[in-house]
């Protein structure tokens, strides 16, 4: 039993509808009527550093992160809570490291930035083809779980059913990508952020009124009901069935702290700012923001766990997926009130409003990659009205496959494949911003063997892992051929992604390090001080 009143379904299939048509028709609004690829790529950088903030957050908190990262702190405690704060510190890796720079070096996408140094087909083509990588199966996880999800609060049963929803929702999102443009998905990204913080504010009150704003009483009940006591308060429980679960604990961590920052998604978010001054005023509101978020999510899913059990969130999905929406209904109460349910309508609904906007968000770098990077450079002569027309035909290409992919698999563990972003993004694209922007004598050959050697490392090891085979809430449980003891990739594929870089500068010879020392020093000051920002 789930909990949710027939009222509640039925206010929430209207609530969603109208979300549905009114941001369908906010992209139609707002979305570029012209041939100007700065107004479809950046919106003209027209957004305030409050609402680019906003909608740079809004990109960085997918539905995968408020779904999983719940289900974590519900069924593991400490280990859910540590996973929350390195989102946070995550955004604060690229406000610190790499907002200015990036925002500095590039212009539309993740290729402009590197082909400031390196120009080159090659090094765009690359650079399209790991923001693929990173965010196809982010894709999929969030169309797969779709269906389900809606289907739970629905309260509808049958594959058709949830492959319906994938379907329809997957169109919907290519549509906010291909009409609304930057602009377009970024409004929806603010309205996401609005809805989110502002219902998961109120759950969270709700949830802390019912322990007496004790958070101490809040965190012991969550213990006694987790069912392995203090174990939930301590950390390693998420690690328990490895053999190394402190090290595995921690390259977890690292690989969402560094991937987090580099995927391509949020780091186009960075050419959105008109000067670099808005990019730190834009950041420290994308922080605030998440940081908001975090103390929302640990407290409702701690209560989850606290107010109704860890047994009874399991069970209700094994890797606590609906753990959010069972606190949220649990802070209520057994008597539900009409303003509760008006207020538990808003919580579904923005989980419903960050299911389409996170996948818009990155259905529209990939679209702008392939546009920008591949199509564009290829047709030195394409105008710019050819260009936002292939840009808006890419958002199809790649998110009818994505639709297709996900229907096939929304019946199997989907951590794995958040996990495989996270590492590409980490091993890849993290290595290969750091050498670009602040190594001087970086080399194209080293920028390449980064990109393809850092993605190749991931994708070999990760069937490996124990998130794929050799448990029961495995990808394939069925199956058992987990040889590498570690839930991710990162112990090895961060490095090796660092050694890549370097073993190809070294490969590359001394004239040519030097040659790219050179380059490097004549865009330095763009790079690092935007004294100059210019078109690519």
């Amino acid at each position: 039993m789930t909990g949710f009143s027939d009222s509640a379904q039925a206010m929430s299939l209207v609530a969603f509808s109208a979300v549905a048509t009114l941001t369908l028709l906010l992209c139609v609004m707002t979305g570029p009527d012209g041939d100007d690829l700065d107004e479809f790529y950046t919106g003209f950088s027209s957004l305030s550093p409050m609402r680019n903030g906003l909608a740079i957050a809004g990109d960085y908190i997918s539905a995968a992160t408020v779904l999983g990262t719940g289900g974590v702190i519900a069924l593991f405690g400490y280990d859910g809570v540590v996973l929350a704060l390195s989102t946070a510190l995550s955004l604060m890796l690229l406000m610190f490291l790499l907002a200015e720079p990036l925002r500095n070096a590039g212009r539309f996408t993740m290729g402009d930035a590197f082909a400031r140094r390196m120009p080159g087909r090659p090094v765009r083509i690359a650079a399209c083809l790991v923001t693929l990588a990173a965010l196809l199966p982010l894709m999929l996880v969030q169309l797969a779980g779709a269906g389900q999800l809606l289907a739970f609060i629905l309260g509808f049963d049958g594959d058709s059913l949830k492959t319906g929803f994938i379907i329809g929702l997957g169109m919907l999102m290519i549509s906010y990508a291909a009409i609304g443009g930057m602009k377009g998905t970024a409004l929806i990204q603010i309205l996401k952020m609005v809805m989110l913080l502002g219902s998961g504010a109120v759950v969270a009150v709700l949830v802390m009124n019912r322990f007496s704003w004790d958070p101490g009483a809040l965190f012991d009940t969550a213990a006694r009901q987790s069912g392995v006591g203090q174990d939930f308060l301590n950390s390693g429980l998420e690690f328990a069935g490895g053999p190394y679960p402190r090290l595995d604990m921690i390259t977890s961590q690292l690989a969402v702290v560094i991937g987090g920052a580099c995927l391509p998604h949020v780091t186009m978010r960075m050419y959105t700012a008109n000067s670099a001054r808005q990019v730190r005023r834009s950041m420290s509101w994308a922080v605030s923001s998440v940081a908001v978020f975090v103390l929302v999510i640990t407290v409702v899913g701690v209560g989850a766990t606290a107010m109704i059990g860890r047994t009874v969130i399991a069970e209700a999905d094994p890797q606590g997926n609906t753990a959010y929406l069972l606190g949220s209904r649990a802070a209520f109460g057994p008597e539900v009130s009409t303003g509760e349910t008006f207020l538990f309508t808003a919580v579904t609904t923005a989980l419903f409003l960050t299911l389409l906007a996170s996948v818009a968000g990155m259905i529209l770098a990939c679209a702008n990659s392939l546009a920008h990077d591949v199509f564009a450079t290829r047709a030195r002569s394409m105008s710019p009205r050819r260009e936002i027309l292939v840009a808006r035909v890419s958002a199809l290409a790649v998110g009818v496959p994505t639709i297709f992919l996900a229907t096939l698999i929304q019946h199997r563990s989907l951590q794995p494949l958040v996990i495989l972003s996270f590492c590409v993004g980490a091993s890849a694209l993290a290595p290969a911003l750091v050498f670009s922007l602040f190594w001087r004598r970086y080399t194209r050959t080293g920028l390449l063997c980064t990109l393809i050697g850092g993605t190749v490392t991931v994708l070999a090891l990760m069937p490996g892992t124990n998130l794929v085979s050799g448990s029961p809430v495995s990808a394939f449980p069925e199956a058992d051929f987990n040889w590498l003891p570690f839930t991710t990739t990162g112990l090895i594929s961060i490095p090796a992604g660092f050694v890549f870089g370097w073993l190809g500068t070294v490969i590359s010879g001394r004239r040519k390090a030097e040659e790219q020392r050179g380059q490097y020093e004549a865009v330095e000051g763009w790079i690092l001080a935007g004294a100059v920002r210019r078109g690519t």
